[in-house]
């Protein structure tokens, strides 16, 4: 059996429901062997002013050396610092500020033109434009996105955009739109992940579409997998459909950071 993984995961230090040390009891009894946390960065106050979804400022060193702290205590398990880092024009300066010592950094969209688009007390960005103009917005932003200066480790959710199961109905368009966040992530170098979140939103099925993961397998994009799991019981869900889902796009391995810094590879 391929040995499980999870590089996606959040904790109370930002939107997530149990603990760090929760979490990481929890990868333990499955016998996970790396887990990633990684709690929403910092954002601005324009975009969090009550930091509902993010880490605050203030805690952001608080949530590093939870992570250290529950690594020295389980020395069987690869406990990576990381984060997802929101992606916004600008958002390198405030990255570098408050990064530490996080080694894996997960980029993402969740907001177009400074509204969320994910939230679903708030659909007000998806009332105000045509759908096919919410997804074509979403992949120029996530395209840009891949090409941050940061260098982001790998790019979570990359379709979030269908988290609603709302997806145009033009074969030429997905067409296109997928093949360009393919080249993007190519030319950047970034991985892209594979998650099993969306299969507990409106859409019901893994994050990216079957036709992005091939487009992305085309343009040999490596591949990172996770729960996104915002409460310890996620913790590693159905990763390993994640891997037969991932080998029927034509991929035979996924890349697993470690907590040094590096990558390994885990074969399919």
């Amino acid at each position: 059996m391929t040995e499980l993984v999870d590089c996606h995961t959040h904790s109370t230090h930002s939107d997530g429901r149990s603990t760090v040390a929760e979490n990481v009891e929890r990868a333990v009894s499955l016998g996970v062997t790396t887990l990633a946390c990684t709690d929403h960065f910092v954002l601005p106050s324009t975009m969090d002013p009550d930091c509902a979804c993010s880490v605050p400022a203030h805690d952001a060193s608080g949530y590093l050396a939870d992570v250290r702290r529950e690594r020295e205590l389980h020395p069987q398990l690869d406990l990576v610092s990381g984060w997802e880092c929101d992606y916004y024009p600008g958002c390198e300066d405030m990255i570098e500020r408050y990064r530490g010592d996080a080694t894996f950094l997960l980029g993402s969209v969740h907001a177009l033109d400074g509204r969320w688009i994910d939230d679903p007390d708030d659909l007000s960005y998806w009332d105000d434009h045509r759908l096919r103009d919410v997804w074509t917005r979403y992949f120029e932003v996530w395209c840009e996105a891949c090409a941050c200066p940061v260098g982001f480790s790998s790019m979570a959710h990359p379709d979030l955009v269908s988290w609603r199961g709302l997806v145009p109905d033009d074969a030429a368009l997905l067409d296109d739109l997928y093949e360009r966040a393919a080249c993007a992530a190519a030319e950047a170098g970034v991985r892209v992940e594979v998650s099993s979140a969306g299969a507990i939103k409106p859409l019901g099925s893994f994050y990216p579409a079957p036709d992005l993961l091939r487009a992305f397998h085309r343009h040999h994009v490596p591949i990172t997998v996770a729960s996104d799991a915002h409460a310890c019981q996620r913790i590693a869900d159905r990763v390993a459909d994640l891997y037969e889902y991932a080998r029927r796009a034509g991929y035979r391995a996924v890349d697993v950071p470690t907590s040094s810094g590096g990558w390994r590879s885990v074969a399919l």
